[in-house]
């Protein structure tokens, strides 16, 4: 697998390039700046790109933009976010413009060496990974939406879809069993009017309906 880091901080940035070398993957480039990222990911196409939020030169949205910048060149481009912070309005950005091999993972995650490499593997297979944390900050701040109809196990349900996992690790994860998780996810796109005809993966529309809600910035 091919990818290309952003990433200022020198120490991480080292520090993931060692990971994924080790891990058996290809750095084609890594980036320090802001505009060097888009540049890097036209010319190497990489698999998966890997991008902090906040770059050199004013550390604000950089990265950000920049992946956002590259799927409109590249579309579909697996593109794995990372934060030192959750970052509501950032997730919420990156996931409007489409669903598939997308993730927004925060900085700490990358020292769970499996699960950081589990979700990278995810993204650029073309599926999804939120950080957790990330979705129980979204999850608890909304209010007087579709959400509130579903039930403490129906929440824990599309908390897990939510961060990408399939329905094998959610029944693992629950202690129930796959059938039961199949019908709390079919309770989930029912309640969040997600019918069966609706074109894209419903897994991830169930969380980009929460997502959109413009309500979800306050």
């Amino acid at each position: 697998m091919r990818v290309v880091i952003a990433e200022d901080n020198a120490l991480l940035r080292e520090g993931l390039v060692l990971l994924l070398t080790s891990s058996g993957h290809e750095v084609a480039a890594v980036a320090g700046t802001g505009p060097e990222i888009l540049p890097a990911l036209l010319e190497h196409r990489p698999d998966v790109a890997v991008l902090d939020v906040r770059m050199p030169p004013t550390f604000r949205d950089e990265g950000l933009r920049a992946a956002l910048a590259a799927r409109e060149r590249i579309p579909g481009l697996p593109v794995l976010v990372l934060s030192q912070y959750v970052e509501e309005s950032y997730a919420a950005e990156l996931l409007s413009g489409g669903s598939s091999g997308l993730g927004y993972l925060l900085k700490d995650r990358v020292g769970r060496v499996d699960e950081f490499l589990d979700a990278l593997e995810r993204v650029a297979a073309g599926g999804t990974a939120l950080d957790p944390e990330v979705v129980t900050e979204l999850l608890t701040r909304r209010r007087d939406s579709p959400l509130d109809s579903l039930t403490p196990r129906e929440r824990e349900v599309l908390k897990l879809m939510a961060e990408g996992h399939d329905n094998t690790t959610i029944a693992e994860t629950l202690v129930v069993t796959e059938r039961a998780v199949s019908k709390h996810i079919g309770n989930v796109f029912l309640k969040l009017g997600l019918p069966p005809s609706d074109s894209g993966h419903r897994r991830v529309l169930a969380v980009l309906r929460y997502l959109k809600d413009p309500r979800s910035a306050g």
